[in-house]
């Protein structure tokens, strides 16, 4: 397979070193991304070069994930409009040791493969460096002014740019000609925002060894309305089931604009090109049935989580938004449920109420759930309020003990798809 050449057709390559191409066609090339351990758990913002580093290896080659144990403790200053706080040792540890668990899920670590992955952590080769020998022996090879005229440099001069941050071009340069001296690694891959540190190394390579390294940048994802990819109302979308459910993760791809979705689809998903450009026709024939999202969280939730939970976030899914029924909702632990129900409004009372049966329409306005009794009782006469997925035919509807899920919750509509979790302590 030739690497460029797949990553140009998915619209995945923005800056590329003159020669990255025929060095990656002459056979197995290490190359490298970093990733900073500013978290215990990586986003998806992280999935683009985790899934290019799996590119890379399918295609033949040796990838290699930085984990930025020692860059950590200081802060990349591109695309940063502030300097953001420094995290310890101990934290960046953490960190650390949580993305690792998570990268071993995308790649083969299988040491008995030529291009098995293999994973670093540039704090093992900056811990004994000494400030003075560090300055000495690479900082003389990069000039301020060609510090200075890096982009992530120049944006924030104005607003203030530490010592510690201009360094770290310098630091991530080192890097590269760490892994290039010592593993053999030729290539470096970011996102664009990284071209001025990428470029710092292969200079540092040049100017110190004499050798060639090469260098290849992907576009920053943002979504079709200019905002940053990744974010959801509720913030970032981890990769970490306990910080982002696989119901949240699965929704978050179904929800994608149709415009979104296709170019997401080119750069996430593991189809063929040819595949992904017959799914957006099929998908435009007939946009409202959403053929491309679903595929895309298909997926994506099972290379993230697994098939059990694309299965459990599918049927949460059809509890919400299609025509599940009681038994359903009732199969659903609570700790599935309070997962389906991320997000969902709540009302709060007691058991106690339910004893002699709590009449519904005073407990719907009582909570808040409609504004007033008459508002409460003319949806109900309408056929507009269900109980646990089942519609109330009568306005002297009881609510009871048998109706909790759980032991503690119940599900309360309005119309057909507006939900409040009523929890009962």
């Amino acid at each position: 397979m030739n690497l460029i050449a797949e990553l140009k057709a998915r619209n995945l390559v923005q800056d590329v070193i003159p020669g990255t191409e025929e060095q990656l066609n002459k056979g197995m090339t290490s190359g490298y991304i970093g990733f900073d351990p500013t978290s215990d758990s990586l986003h998806i913002g992280s999935l683009l070069p985790i899934t290019l580093l799996m590119r890379m290896q399918r295609a033949g080659h040796k990838p290699y994930a930085l984990v930025g144990g020692a860059t950590g403790m200081i802060g990349d200053p591109s695309g940063k409009s502030a300097e953001r706080n420094l995290l310890d040792m101990d934290t960046i540890q953490r960190n650390c040791a949580g993305i690792r668990k998570q990268l071993e899920k995308f790649l083969d670590f299988d040491e008995t493969q030529p291009n098995a992955a293999v994973m670093v952590n540039n704090y093992d080769w900056f811990k004994d460096y000494g400030f003075l020998d560090f300055i000495r022996e690479i900082g003389k090879h990069i000039s301020v002014n060609y510090m200075l005229a890096k982009d992530s440099v120049q944006k924030r001069l104005e607003t203030g740019l530490s010592f510690t941050e201009f360094t770290y071009q310098l630091i991530q340069g080192f890097d590269f000609y760490y892994l290039y001296n010592n593993k053999n690694v030729k290539l470096q891959m970011g996102g664009a925002d990284q071209w001025g540190n990428i470029v710092t190394g292969t200079e540092l390579i040049r100017r110190k060894g004499g050798g060639d390294a090469f260098a290849m940048t992907c576009p920053l994802i943002t979504k079709s309305d200019g905002s940053k990819f990744g974010k959801s109302e509720g913030g970032n979308v981890w990769l970490d089931p306990e910080k982002t459910s696989p119901y949240q993760f699965y929704q978050f791809w179904l929800k994608l604009p149709d415009a979104d979705a296709e170019r997401m689809a080119l750069t996430f998903s593991f189809k063929t090109v040819e595949e992904i450009n017959a799914l957006i026709a099929e998908h435009q024939q007939a946009p409202h049935q959403r053929k491309l999202q679903k595929a895309l969280a298909e997926e994506l939730t099972i290379l993230v989580h697994s098939s059990e939970d694309l299965l459990f976030a599918q049927r949460a899914s059809e509890i919400l938004f299609g025509q599940s029924s009681l038994e359903a909702l009732q199969a659903l632990t609570e700790k599935q449920l309070l997962e389906v129900m991320d997000g969902v409004p709540q009302v709060a009372s007691t058991k106690a109420n339910l004893a002699e049966g709590f009449d519904l329409i005073s407990f719907l306005a009582d909570s808040g759930v409609f504004a007033s009794k008459g508002e409460a009782r003319k949806m109900v006469q309408n056929g507009g309020v269900s109980i646990n997925k089942q519609k109330v035919a009568a306005i002297d509807f009881l609510l009871k003990e048998e109706h909790l899920l759980n032991g503690s919750y119940v599900l309360i509509q309005k119309g057909k798809s507006n939900y409040t979790l009523a929890i009962f302590n």
